[in-house]
């Protein structure tokens, strides 16, 4: 089996992406398992080498093409001097991730790499005329979505998969920006992951409601009746098997989610933090809906602690198996429903002809 070349963002410089990353690569046993290519900067990957004092090398390189199997190569595609200034918010490290963003997806669209794994960048320093968006996930849909694909957010981990039918959005503009169509494409989209992503023949998926107690018939809010209720129903017509809506304080503190292969949650916090909560140290963020495979750790820039070596690299890590494994399930899957055997027919009246003629 042709092992995979996985294209690494560096993230923030200021963050905790490089501590994270040569961490990681620091059992050469990762090697093994896929090319990996950073996409970043020499300078800054050489500075957070020595300030951390860990033995992991790189392989400098100028383009992926160059990528040697056994070794943690590096594309320098930032400004040569990119200013580091660990734990802080600066526009020259938004740019440097943004740099390494862009040149990784562009060698992914030529083919040079087979999935992405992103280090977490600081949205607010990352924002620009080129990143007006607010996160990788609303980025991505934008650089490679085509075709009416649209991205779904998921956190993963061997135990859970959190999807969310909004994302990075205010919470006064949440039950606005929730409807019976929006939760429905939402189930297609989740259900279609479970299956090819995830080899999961026939998912089950729990969705939590929207307001507390699932509304308490009513007295608490009627989305629960009118909005996702519905939207169970539509999905059970098109053969999604999905239950709710859940109120979601009992669902996770129950562990009912124990019974479901994923979680619709209505909005951001009320779906990660309580999967943050049981999966911290091994959660992932999976990008979903898109031919792009991405995945990430399931933290963010960790400012308060970048440069003190007290990073842990265990979510880093699973984002590259989970980032391997989905790539393959992936094709695994297309190859299983590409191109059926066509269906074999005799004409009825060809073969009376045929008949009379004999």
């Amino acid at each position: 089996m042709d092992k995979l070349r996985i294209g690494i963002t560096h993230g923030d410089p200021n963050g905790v992406g490089y501590e994270v990353i040569l961490k990681a690569f620091a059992d050469p046993a990762l090697l093994e398992l896929c090319t990996p290519i950073v996409y970043g900067s020499i300078k800054v990957a050489s500075y957070h080498r020595k300030t951390l004092d860990l033995p992991t090398n790189f392989n400098a390189i100028a383009h992926a093409t160059e990528a040697h199997d056994a070794a943690l190569n590096l594309i320098h595609c930032t400004a040569d001097e990119v200013k580091i200034d660990l734990g802080q918010s600066t526009p020259e490290a938004g740019t440097a991730a943004l740099a390494a963003l862009e040149r990784a997806v562009a060698d992914w669209q030529a083919g040079l790499i087979d999935a992405i794994v992103t280090a977490p960048i600081c949205k607010h320093s990352i924002q620009s005329e080129q990143f007006a968006f607010p996160g990788h996930t609303e980025y991505l849909a934008n650089a490679v979505g085509h075709d009416g694909q649209e991205p779904l957010m998921v956190l993963m981990n061997d135990a859970l998969r959190v999807a969310l039918v909004t994302t990075h959005l205010p919470l006064r503009k949440v039950a606005d920006a929730i409807s019976t169509e929006t939760i429905v494409k939402r189930l297609r989209l989740f259900n279609a992951s479970l299956m090819q992503d995830f080899d999961i023949s026939q998912p089950r998926i729990a969705v939590l409601s929207l307001n507390p107690h699932a509304g308490d018939d009513g007295t608490l809010g009627t989305e629960e009746s009118e909005v996702i209720a519905p939207a169970l129903q539509q999905a059970a017509d098109e053969g999604v098997i999905a239950y709710g809506p859940f109120a979601a304080d009992g669902f996770f503190g129950a562990q009912t989610y124990t019974h479901y292969d994923g979680v619709l949650a209505m909005y951001h916090d009320q779906g990660l933090a309580p999967f943050k909560l049981l999966a911290m140290d091994d959660g992932v963020n999976f990008t979903a809906g898109l031919d792009l495979v991405r995945t990430s750790p399931d933290h963010g820039t960790a400012f308060d602690i970048a440069g003190k070596g007290v990073a842990s690299e265990a979510s880093f890590r699973q984002a590259l198996y989970a980032a391997i494994d989905i790539t393959r399930r992936r094709r695994a899957f297309k190859e299983r429903h590409a191109d059926p055997l066509p269906k074999l027919y005799v004409d009825k009246r060809e073969r009376g002809q045929r008949n009379q003629t004999a």
